[in-house]
């Protein structure tokens, strides 16, 4: 009786250690917020760096789950550059973000390095909305450097990166004033955000009504 109750307990034991080890791994694997991005091509499972890049981790992910990126086309793909989307759908006709503009956190210590998501922009520095590329390459001449603002990197992709491969590999051409457009275009059909306990979204910032801004001095 003593054996068969020994070998109950090394039973439940080790049941009990596999699951605090699947536990333990699964949190950590979860940390940090992911989205998916389900494209023609493929999914792509994108890590973000809150710690990092808190301002563009939020603006990215509520940009997502106000389904902005739904069905968008990857408008610019440079091989060994990188591929951007976020901002056209099939026949190039812009979809306007309805967010306002973010901070620059490219001084953030992140690289673009091959395989890292950052914020496109125009030359002001704090112009990012919704538009983002993938770098297809080690990129470090976007880093900020000194005092000058580079791209701001607010995570990876840690799978599917095959597919990015893929899409950096398509036939490209002139479209309009729009160059290196994919010839068949390539859509990201919905990006979800898979681990929503693991993001805490940011205040929004307040906007006066017209009534109470303070009268300007003249």
């Amino acid at each position: 009786m003593q054996n068969v109750n020994q070998k109950l307990f090394s039973r439940l034991l080790l049941v009990s250690l596999v699951l605090l080890s699947q536990a333990f791994s699964t949190s950590a694997y979860a940390e940090n917020p992911q989205i998916k991005l389900q494209t023609d091509m493929g999914d792509i499972l994108i890590e973000l760096y809150p710690e990092q890049a808190p301002i563009s981790v939020d603006n990215f992910v509520k940009h997502a789950n106000s389904f902005h990126y739904d069905g968008l086309i990857f408008h610019r793909v440079i091989k060994g550059f990188m591929i951007q989307s976020g901002g056209h759908t099939f026949d190039l006709t812009p979809r306007e973000s309805e967010r306002a503009p973010i901070i620059n956190e490219s001084f953030n210590g992140l690289s673009n390095s091959r395989g890292t998501i950052a914020m496109a922009r125009t030359n002001d520095p704090d112009s990012a909305k919704a538009q983002f590329f993938i770098n297809h390459g080690n990129n470090k001449s976007l880093n900020a450097r000194g005092s000058k603002a580079g791209y701001a990197v607010f995570g990876a992709v840690i799978k599917g990166m095959d597919v990015v491969d893929a899409i950096a590999e398509t036939k490209v051409a002139t479209k309009g004033m729009y160059q290196n457009v994919p010839v068949t275009a390539i859509r990201i059909l919905s990006a979800r955000l898979l681990n929503p306990d693991a993001w805490k979204p940011l205040a929004e910032p307040k906007t006066l009504p017209a009534f109470e801004k303070p009268i300007p001095i003249r």
